[in-house]
This record gives C-alpha cells, sequence and structure tokens, in this order.
C-alpha cells in the first residue's frame, strides 16, 4: 500500500473546480438501477464476484419495488422552517410511523426471495421476511444507529435496503438549494453518515469533493483535504493500493484517527459511491493492519 502524506496536495487538479451545488438529491427512478448496473460491472473478473451480483440484484429489487408505490410524503412547510431555524436535517430517522415503510419493507421482503443467494442469507431474509411489524421498526432503528448487530448482519441489510428506498424518495423532494451544513461526517437531509466522498467531474463542478449518503443518498459538497470525520485540516494524508490507477484512496486523519474512502468519479466515471466502495474490500483489510479507524458507515461491509 502507498501513502501519500498531506504536504502534498491532493493529486486531482483542485484547480478545476468551478462553483459546485451545495447538495445534489437522489433520484430514486435511477439510483438503485444504475447502482445495480455497477455492480455487475464491477463483478466481472473479481474475486468478490459472487457477493457483488448478489448486491446487484438486490439494487435491482429496490429499483422494481417502487413501482405502484403511493408517492412519498416529505415533510410539511412548518417542519422544514423548523429545521433551518435549529440547524437540523429535515428528514427525521427515528420514529417511523405510516403504511409507506412497512409496504416497502413487505415488497422488498418479497422480491429479494428470487435473488441468488447463498442459503444463510436465504434464512436470514426468511426471518425478517416473518418479523412483525415492531420488530421490523427496531431492527430499522439499529439501522438507523449507524451499527450493526454481528449475530444478525444478514437481516439488517435487508433492512438497511429498504429503508435506503424509504428515504432516498423522501429525500428527492427537498429543495437541494434549502439544505444546508448541519455538522462535519452528517447528511444535511436526513442527518446519517457517509458511505465515502467522491471527487466528480459533474458539469460545473468538476474537481470537487461530495460526501455521499449512506442512507437517503443525498451527496454534499465538502471542501478537500479535510477530515470527513472530525472537520480537522491538519494531518491529513492518503494511501491506496498500488497499481490500482488511483481511483479509491484512504483518506487519514492523524488528528483523530480515523479514515474515510475517497473515489475520483472524475477519474472513473462509471463510479458509484456504495458500489465502488464493496469492490474496494482490499483497502478495507489493509488498512486494519494499523491503527486507524473506519468512520462513516458501510453496511454492506459490516461482516467482513
Amino acid at each position: 500500500m502507498k501513502r501519500k502524506d498531506a504536504a502534498a496536495p491532493d493529486p486531482t487538479a483542485i484547480g478545476d473546480v468551478s462553483s459546485p451545488p451545495f447538495a445534489r438529491l437522489p433520484d430514486p427512478s435511477s439510483l438503485f438501477s444504475a447502482r445495480s448496473l455497477r455492480l455487475r460491472q464491477l463483478a466481472e473478473g473479481s474475486d468478490l464476484a459472487p457477493y457483488l451480483n448478489f448486491l446487484a440484484g438486490l439494487s435491482a429489487v429496490q429499483h422494481d419495488i417502487q413501482e405502484g408505490l403511493p408517492p412519498a410524503e416529505g415533510p410539511d412547510d412548518a417542519a422544514l422552517t423548523r429545521a433551518r431555524e435549529f440547524e437540523m436535517p429535515p428528514l427525521h430517522r427515528h420514529g417511523m410511523e405510516g403504511e409507506a415503510i412497512n409496504t416497502i419493507f413487505d415488497r422488498l421482503f418479497a422480491a429479494a426471495d428470487a435473488i441468488e443467494k447463498p442459503a444463510p442469507a436465504a434464512a436470514a431474509l426468511a426471518r425478517v421476511a416473518a418479523a412483525d411489524r415492531q420488530t421490523r421498526l427496531q431492527m430499522a432503528d439499529t439501522v438507523l444507529s449507524g451499527s450493526l448487530p454481528g449475530d444478525a448482519i444478514a437481516e439488517h441489510i435487508f433492512v438497511w435496503a429498504a429503508l435506503q428506498v424509504h428515504f432516498a424518495r423522501l429525500a428527492s423532494l427537498l429543495d437541494a438549494k434549502k439544505l444546508t451544513p448541519v455538522a462535519d461526517g452528517v447528511c444535511p437531509s436526513c442527518g446519517a453518515r457517509p458511505v465515502s466522498s467522491m471527487v466528480v467531474g459533474w458539469p460545473g463542478s468538476h474537481g470537487a469533493r461530495f460526501c455521499c449518503c449512506s442512507l437517503c443518498c443525498t451527496y454534499w459538497h465538502y471542501v478537500r483535504i479535510k477530515c470527513v470525520l472530525c472537520g480537522s485540516t491538519k494531518g491529513i494524508s492518503y494511501r491506496e493500493i498500488e497499481n490500482q490507477g488511483g481511483t479509491v484512496k484512504a483518506e487519514i486523519c492523524d488528528e483523530c484517527h480515523g479514515w474515510t474512502k475517497i473515489l475520483y468519479q472524475n477519474k472513473e466515471p462509471a463510479a458509484e459511491p456504495t458500489a465502488d466502495d464493496v469492490a474496494s474490500l482490499g483497502l478495507d483489510l489493509l488498512m486494519r493492519e494499523g491503527p486507524y479507524r473506519r468512520g462513516g458507515f458501510a453496511p454492506l461491509l459490516a461482516g467482513f
């Protein structure tokens, strides 16, 4: 693994950045189908092919179950005003009520039954599909807390997949221009932690870095060479696996002793925060040898 010290600027040309918007909201109609396609691409020739193909199937299910769902109902004007006044995310992650989330649970668990999967995953799906509403909501609260129990990771992955559909639909209803920063490492839409960050090649934002929410999939602009976890601009360095094209790196902070992944979509246009995070498991395994802890929330790597 190769280390790049903070004394040198982040290798991508920062001068290319124009005037990026603060936030970019998810489009649930294309989000999961695009992720599924990327996972299939990454599976080709990968040692992780069985897992990547399973996740591609799960992402396709996330896309397919949206057809015919009732329109999502976002926060009302009073809630939005209150959120801005108190600098809080407008979407609440706890205390979910109504039938929307339960309908998504039912649809996703039923559709996921057709995905090719190992026996333990099939058994986990059967357990969560048979769970009552209260148990499912308790599992949802566990996922929303940013941790997965070691003895029930697979069950909670299916719950997380349903929650992503629910919160991506809600986030898509927000006004991106009215979102404001909440705190370092916190999504301005729903308050969840990022799965990774990405230097993008989007028109008008080329060379800018965006964090991607692990829950609602909102992107928010975050300056380069700054710790996503604690906000420090000191002691930042980068490590990567040699001969991998420099498209995925570990951004390390010596202030909080944490690290997060940074992807370079401006070098690999097909890169997708969740898919490429899983496919770069090798970087996680190498980083375990050091003293740094991974920050953010990467549920799809929880079992590794």
